[in-house]
């Protein structure tokens, strides 16, 4: 497999990500967070940034083909076993008819693509190729394909050859879309043709092009799809070898990474991937409706049910507000149990480094998220390498062993992450998208709950202290109230982020610490004699 042509080498453009180890510079952070810039290294130009100086912003703008899907149905018999032989056919049943651009605007705030996760109050999550593979039913073992850009001359004979068009008709195509693009509904119209003609792998290839552009690939323009795709079905029976669940994963990546900067705010992609995933692990966030004939042989994604009827009209703020109130217990790491029969876990879900589908490259870094595989979260390591050619990234991805995510400790209860996790991960983040976590109403249904609430500097910039770190130097003494004030954050945090079951002997021991810590800092039930006056009464 060779790399686009014109470059050997591709200095790929996606920031490096920086993990454990500290930077020697001195950063001054951003108000609300992060206060350690070192990870999120594109912060100044994120939509967060954005949000939390109170720049107005409008949400997103949705590209989603659902009803295109629907409408042209299922493929005609004759190719039926064509389709299902591209591993493909389970696109056709998966897609949502609405996207809830609410629920997708305060999600993509927390998007950030230094490190290709949504960065919220309990960590880091994301979209895995497990997801997907469950989700999906696509595979994701299989080659990446690599295409280079393509002429608009090339476009057209590719039209002429695998859609069996007038060398006209695909030119006077190409130009009304301005590019090596057909609009979707020429397509479904060809498609129409070549069946009431026989002309069946042309029927096959046209079909297959109108589904990759309505779910994996679908753009921003809503109403066409790229010819380069067609690439990919030349030969239909070599299709199969492709791992189509990358390719889903990247192009959606893409989309975030592109419309999470401040200057963007349409999102194409596959949004059934990114909406059936938020259903699934996050129950309290979205108002969902689950299909009640569901059968778990079918994709997860069919689970759902998206429609205008369904999908609430519920605003962004509101959204954002009860992110901003997640608790780890209210997150459903690991959604699929139930599903496993049906579709296996893969080790290549645990595989860390770039992945590529032609041209666009990005980061897939599951050891950021390792709770959603069953592990205790500890800090990730330094991203160490970014100068790369698409060969080197195909043949990681081919030996896949090398570069598994090691396996950690397995979480004793969902979600658990290492004591210096929460500290370092507040520190390098913006978790907050509510500046003073404004008690707004939540979504119907949803009792509030208790937030982590850093305690905050002068500089309004949220402050984690290291662990065992003090904030005044040693020779310095420090006041009982503030020592206390310290232990009293702490432990509402840990209780807030409900790691420690409600109802046990620690969380009884934590409530009452707590108290202890309350009486010394808000009723100030404390006396603190002086070691002159100690001295006195002991002569």
């Amino acid at each position: 497999m060779e790399a686009p042509a014109i470059v050997e080498d591709i200095v790929l453009d996606i920031p490096a990500d920086t993990g454990v180890e500290a930077v020697e510079d001195k950063h001054e952070g951003f108000p609300g967070g992060p206060s350690d810039p070192s990870v999120l290294t594109l912060y100044a130009d994120h939509v967060a940034c954005s949000v939390w100086t109170r720049e107005k912003r409008l949400e997103l703008k949705l590209s989603s083909h659902g009803r295109k899907v629907h409408s042209l149905g299922r493929p005609v018999p004759a190719i039926e076993g064509l389709v299902a032989g591209t591993r493909l056919s389970p696109l056709i049943a998966c897609s949502v008819d609405t996207g809830d651009r609410g629920l997708f605007s305060a999600f993509v705030e927390q998007w950030h693509r230094e490190t290709s996760s949504f960065h919220l109050p309990v960590g880091e999550l994301t979209i895995t190729l497990d997801d997907v593979s469950s989700l999906l039913h696509l595979p994701v073992i299989g080659d990446l394909h690599a295409f280079e850009p393509l002429h608009v001359d090339d476009a057209v004979q590719m039209l002429v050859d695998l859609l069996m068009v007038s060398p006209e008709s695909a030119r006077a195509e190409t130009t009304q879309c301005r590019g090596p693009y057909v609009r979707l509904q020429w397509v479904h119209d060809i498609y129409e043709r070549r069946c009431q003609v026989g002309h069946w792998t042309a029927a096959a290839h046209t079909y297959l092009l109108h589904l990759l552009g309505c779910t994996l690939f679908a753009n921003k323009s809503a109403t066409n799809v790229h010819v380069v795709y067609l690439e990919a079905l030349c030969d239909l029976s070599m299709t199969e070898r492709y791992a189509w669940g990358v390719a889903a994963l990247v192009h959606m990546y893409d989309q975030l990474n592109n419309v999470s900067m401040s200057h963007n705010r349409q999102l194409g992609g596959y949004i059934t991937l990114l909406q059936c995933w938020i259903y699934e692990h996050f129950p309290s966030v979205a108002d969902s409706t689950a299909e009640q004939e569901y059968d778990e042989d079918s994709p997860r994604a069919c689970r759902w049910i998206a429609t205008k009827k369904t999908v609430k009209s519920i605003r962004t703020p509101v959204y954002r507000e009860c992110l901003d109130r997640l608790r780890i217990s209210d997150v459903c790491w690991i959604p699929y149990g139930e599903h496993r029969e049906v579709q296996d876990f893969h080790a290549r879900s645990c595989y860390s480094g770039l992945l590529h589908w032609g041209p666009v490259a990005v980061y897939y870094r599951p050891e950021r998220v390792v709770r959603q595989f069953g592990y205790t979260q500890t800090i990730p390591a330094p991203l160490v390498d970014s100068w790369v050619s698409y060969d080197d990234i195909h043949d990681r991805w081919m030996h896949y062993e090398d570069h598994i995510v090691p396996a950690g400790e397995v979480c004793v209860v969902p979600g658990a992450c290492s004591s210096d996790y929460m500290d370092w991960f507040f520190r390098i983040s913006h978790p907050f998208m509510t500046p003073g976590h404004a008690l707004d109403s939540p979504p119907h249904g949803h009792a509030p709950q208790p937030r982590v609430v850093p305690q905050a500097l002068q500089t309004d910039i949220p402050h984690v202290p290291e662990p065992g770190a003090s904030s005044t130097s040693a020779e310095e003494p420090r006041h009982v109230v503030e020592v206390c004030d310290d232990i009293d954050e702490r432990l509402e945090r840990h209780l807030s982020l409900g790691v420690v079951t409600p109802g046990s002997s620690t969380h009884e021991v934590i409530e009452e610490c707590l108290k202890l810590a309350k009486s010394v800092t808000q009723d100030h039930l404390v006396y603190v004699r002086s070691r002159r006056r100690r001295r006195t009464d002991q002569t």
